[in-house]
């Protein structure tokens, strides 16, 4: 699951990317809605939490833009305003949910992995290719019965592969994948990724789904 955060408060931007990535989250942030219109634009989020009250344009005009623009990613936004008036401003925008601070990060994380449930959705919340099965709101993953001990970049990288069954992905779009836009290494950490996550999806069970695609990248495929 991907998630951006537009929240001009640092202290508290700071500590809900921290919170959510604990939780196996990527996590993108800016303090600006003039911003967060490129970053939903270029990027699929899967939730985005938008603060009302934000320098340059407001939350209110940023969710009713990226309406506009076609964004469709869902969105929740945070204010400290609780009038029943600014609740249904926000979501006469084009808003799905509303929560005022303070707020308990429980809460929050509850009612984002709802949202990432909720259809219609650019991708189901359960992704199943062959045998293998994602739940991408609840961050689990499966091996046919199998439950699969996968760390939270080892999840984003086999949701890109599963969202794209058969097709080859270069090493620069499962970087963008599984890694934030403030991600600036180029290393082989994709390689070393892939790596562990064959040792963990192919080789316990005698299968060989991962697949390199030389000088290209990686392919996920169907079958033994």
């Amino acid at each position: 699951m991907r998630v951006l955060i537009v929240e001009d408060q640092a202290k508290l931007a700071g500590l809900l990317r921290n919170r959510f990535r604990r939780e196996g989250v990527l996590v993108d942030v800016t303090s600006r809605g003039e911003d967060a219109l490129w970053m939903a634009g270029t990027t699929r989020f899967d939730v985005v939490i938008l603060d009302v009250m934000l320098p340059g344009i407001d939350g209110l005009e940023t969710c009713r833009r990226l309406r506009d623009d076609g964004v469709s990613s869902p969105v929740l936004l945070l204010t400290a305003r609780d009038a029943i008036g600014d609740r249904v401003a926000g979501l006469n925008e084009g808003a799905d949910d509303y929560l005022t601070k303070p707020f308990a990060f429980d809460e929050l994380l509850a009612r984002v992995r709802a949202l990432a449930r909720r259809p219609p959705t650019q991708r189901a919340s359960v992704i199943e290719v062959d045998d293998l099965r994602l739940d991408t709101a609840g961050v689990r993953a499966w091996r046919g019965s199998t439950e699969l001990a996968l760390s939270a970049k080892e999840l984003l990288l086999l949701e890109a592969f599963m969202v794209r069954p058969g097709e080859v992905l270069s090493r620069v779009e499962l970087l963008e994948s599984a890694w934030d836009l403030a991600y600036e290494n180029r290393s082989n950490v994709v390689d070393a990724y892939i790596r562990r996550l064959r040792e963990k999806i192919d080789k316990p069970f005698g299968r060989h789904t991962l697949e390199t695609v030389r000088g290209s990248g990686y392919r996920l495929r169907g079958g033994p």
